[in-house]
């Protein structure tokens, strides 16, 4: 390093390395392109200057299971200990518009001198204590209801109906945020990446979707929806404009028995956006790909639903999923190592128009496919030829050195005797 240094001057690299960047050109990076659906399937989108806030509360239920957890558990414990303190005020009034809270009172329901509404009431620690028994009908047996009081009959029985109302809204909002349908759908997969390849002398668009657990979704069903800008003949410039495209599917019911990881596909044909771009196009496309598997959860009848999406940057252009799917001692095996992994295959280039205008550049790409596989075979086949040669030559280079020469001896009498040791 230090002969190189001192042959070439510092200088005149330096020179040189400037010189040569001034002359690449320069490409800036495109700036990226926010997702409408993130690849965990969240919707990436913002609501701002929501004026009417009082919509959320007409539907009070939807709005308590869609807030974050910490949220909801602040709501569940603050409901009911608002409710024990408000009849705990309302048992204390009670108690002190009637007089019980006299101390030479004795606690007791039969007492001869005084009948008190509440017995055993006579603070409002103990109001408050009477309010949570009632509403939880816990029932220790220390404080008890009486005759005496009308008025406290009819708290007792508001306070039941509120507490049931409580409960049930409270409950049903837990058990619905903790079996909401996407949940289920974590163990719904998809490919990150989706290719484009030639199926049937057709180009196709493809991903490979799968199910981790062994329950199935019955009736699933799969949509592909393509999301990008676009612009009217009058001018008007719609930002998120959604068209739906077929999914090839031999099932007249349009529904996939997703027992296994399948390959959805969708044919490329004049029905298809996709129809007009070509591999060279479809980096500098800004479009975006929302795929939809809805089905029902097969152990709790839920109706569950998994998104997600491919921007132009993972399509993959010319290539194909492995399979993954094998047969092992009778039993169908699925390796999930190889969920996403793709291959190159021969595939034009150019768009699927072209390729229908011109159905022979298919057959020229498969003909030097073709050609291009046989002359690998070849190659591999004259290495392995020259390696199997060098091999025996080297095999015999190492035995002719092993080789013991002929060793001739001399006996006294004069005549000699060749032998091999």
């Amino acid at each position: 390093m230090l002969a190189r240094k001192s042959i070439i001057p510092e200088e005149y690299v330096l020179a040189r390395i400037a010189a040569e960047n001034l002359r690449k050109p320069r490409i800036r990076d495109r700036p990226r392109k926010a997702r409408f659906i993130a690849k965990n399937g969240a919707c990436n989108l913002a609501h701002k200057n929501i004026r009417e806030q009082g919509r959320f509360l007409q539907d009070i239920f939807t709005t308590l299971v869609d807030l974050k957890w910490r949220h909801t558990l602040v709501i569940f414990t603050m409901s009911f200990l608002c409710s024990w303190l408000l009849f705990a005020m309302m048992w204390w009034l009670v108690a002190f518009a009637h007089g019980d809270m006299d101390a030479s009172i004795e606690c007791a329901a039969n007492s001869t001198k005084w009948t008190p509404c509440v017995t055993c009431v006579r603070s409002f620690t103990s109001a408050f204590l009477f309010s949570i028994e009632v509403q939880v009908t816990i029932g220790f047996g220390g404080r008890m209801m009486t005759e005496e009081c009308p008025l406290a009959i009819t708290v007792l029985i508001l306070q039941n109906i509120v507490g049931l109302i409580i409960n049930a809204v409270m409950l049903g909002c837990i058990f619905m945020k903790t079996a909401q349908a996407h949940r289920r759908a974590e163990t719904l997969i998809f490919s990150r990446q989706a290719v484009i390849a030639v199926r049937n002398g057709k180009l196709c668009f493809m991903f490979r979707v799968g199910d981790l657990r062994k329950s199935m979704i019955i009736s699933a069903s799969v949509r592909i929806q393509v999301v990008r800008k676009t612009t009217t003949p009058e001018g008007e410039i719609i930002p998120i404009h959604q068209v739906d495209i077929p999914v090839d599917n031999p099932i007249e019911s349009n529904n996939i028995f997703l027992v296994a990881p399948l390959i959805i596909c969708h044919v490329i044909d004049k029905r298809s956006p996709l129809y007009d771009i070509s591999a060279a196009d479809l980096a500098l496309q800004d479009l975006e790909l929302i795929v939809v598997l809805e089905g029902v959860v097969e152990t709790t009848g839920i109706t569950t639903q998994a998104r997600t999406s491919y921007i132009a940057e993972e399509i993959l252009w010319g290539h194909r999923f492995v399979p993954i799917v094998t047969e092992e001692e009778g039993v169908y095996a699925v390796d999930y190592s190889k969920f996403g992994n793709t291959v190159k295959v021969a595939a034009p280039r150019c768009s699927a128009r072209e390729l229908d205008e011109k159905p022979s550049i298919l057959i020229q790409t498969l003909q030097k496919s073709e050609l291009s596989h046989q002359n690998s075979l070849r190659k591999r086949n004259s290495m392995r030829r020259n390696n199997s040669i060098r091999r025996s030559n080297s095999m015999r280079r190492t035995n002719s050195s092993l080789i013991v020469p002929k060793v001739q001896f001399i006996t006294p009498e004069g005549s000699q005797s060749a032998s091999e040791t």
